[in-house]
């Protein structure tokens, strides 16, 4: 029996509109949607009628949902997963099922599209053509002023996620460990 396919797909970044018509198309035709949440991926599924089965992928259940999706796809069913905003994997649940995946030789299809990375770097001004993606920082100051750092000496543009209630934080320990360096925050 052939193996089925993972298929990475971006969804739309606050705008439903932002989605390819390949995105939907994939939506539509595979057996399964692995959302990061259920709720939201929904919304999305009803403004265009896609009526495929989810599944709950997120960090509280990515070790035991990747184990099961992983047979899914090995015994020929096709598997979309979805984050809630932008491309998944990135920040978001889904390498532990793209990482199994690769190694049981399941094929992986990215299925391009909206990316807050950079839709972030097309308008903040900032150079683009080095830049550093460090994910989130971490949560307790301490950490994340290790974290920063680490990164210190690195002269090109860095990108991160940042929390809406944790900015101003993170803004006074990127000045107080970086210096004066321009600054852009998205949203």
């Amino acid at each position: 029996m052939a193996t089925g396919t993972l298929y990475v797909v971006a969804t739309p970044i606050g705008n439903l509109e932002d989605v390819s018509a390949r995105a939907l198309r994939i939506l539509r035709e595979v057996h399964v949607i692995a959302s990061e949440d259920t709720r939201h991926t929904r919304l999305l599924l009803q403004r265009y009628g896609i009526t495929t089965p989810q599944v709950s992928y997120h960090e509280h259940n990515e070790q035991t949902r990747a184990q099961e999706l992983l047979r899914r796809l090995q015994e020929g069913a096709s598997v979309a997963l979805v984050s809630d905003a932008g491309t998944p994997v990135l920040s978001d649940p889904g390498f532990t099922l793209v990482r199994q995946a690769v190694a049981a030789g399941v094929p992986v299809v990215p299925v391009p599209g909206a990316s807050a990375i950079t839709a972030a770097l097309s308008v903040a001004g900032l150079p683009t053509d080095r830049f550093v993606f460090l994910g989130f920082l971490p949560r307790k100051a301490g950490e994340r002023r290790r974290a920063l750092l680490d990164i210190a000496r690195i002269p090109w543009t860095l990108v991160m996620f940042e929390a809406p209630h944790r900015v101003v934080r993170a803004l006074r320990d990127l000045r107080a460990v970086l210096g004066d360096r321009q600054v852009a925050v998205m949203r």
